[in-house]
């Protein structure tokens, strides 16, 4: 099936025409015509089953056939990573994250982070890309970046996890997840937390943990909590 999205498409409505950009993505590059069937997600779990009613590329018109909503996941994935030196790897990660399942993201800016500027609204295109890709309803959410400090200053609901690399006692994820739960995960940059950083997240209750036997990269250690956590719930 061939996703489309749109984050303006409304439960209620009954007729909606995309914007320019898209009519003429549809019409001239997909080649659809008037009476086409399009499936259509705006990213909050509804999937609408339409037909296309004017085909022009300016202006590309469906009719609402039938409508279904997913029900959300009984868990919530929230990892907070910091952004990786190349913007590329960050990107990636987005990306097979959002193909696995997670459901919300922000990036975090830490004591040793290269990158402390970023512009997100690649991201946001990334996200849209990657959730019609695997077929899913809800967009994840992409939060504003935010230091590690005003990060920790914010109350956070579920269960706090920290990954790091400093040679502590640290639970292999995997053994320490209870299904049906909210999970928030804390993933430094290249160059690991600071120690003053693990020594505020476990103040402020973050569990430490272990995401295998070997040394990750930020992106890769993004994309097995995620698939860590997802494997547990289903």
């Amino acid at each position: 099936m061939q996703l489309f999205y749109t984050n303006t498409l409304q439960e209620g409505d009954t007729v909606y025409s995309f914007d320019k950009e898209e009519s003429k993505h549809i019409i001239k590059v997909l080649r659809k015509k008037e009476g086409d069937i399009l499936f259509v997600t705006n990213g909050l779990g509804f999937l609408f089953k339409t037909e296309i009613i004017l085909a022009t590329e300016k202006k590309c018109t469906v009719s609402i056939l039938s409508k279904e909503q997913k029900e959300r996941d009984t868990y919530h994935i929230h990892l907070a990573v910091a952004p990786t030196k190349m913007n590329e790897r960050y990107e990636w990660f987005l990306e097979k994250a959002t193909e696995i399942g997670i459901h919300e993201i922000t990036p975090i800016i830490c004591d040793h982070s290269e990158r402390k500027v970023l512009k997100t609204e690649r991201f946001e295109k990334i996200l849209q890309s990657a959730m019609k890709q695997s077929n899913q309803y809800y967009l994840p959410k992409l939060n504003a970046p935010v230091s590690f400090k005003d990060f920790m200053n914010t109350k956070q609901q579920g269960n706090l996890y920290i990954a790091h690399c400093e040679e502590t006692n640290k639970t292999e994820l995997k053994d320490c997840i209870t299904v049906k739960e909210n999970y928030i995960l804390l993933i430094g940059p290249e160059g690991d937390f600071s120690t003053k950083e693990i020594e505020t997240a476990l103040q402020n209750g973050y569990q430490p943990v272990s995401l295998g036997n070997t040394r990750l990269r930020t992106e890769t250690a993004g994309i097995v909590a995620c698939h860590t956590f997802v494997l547990a719930n289903n």
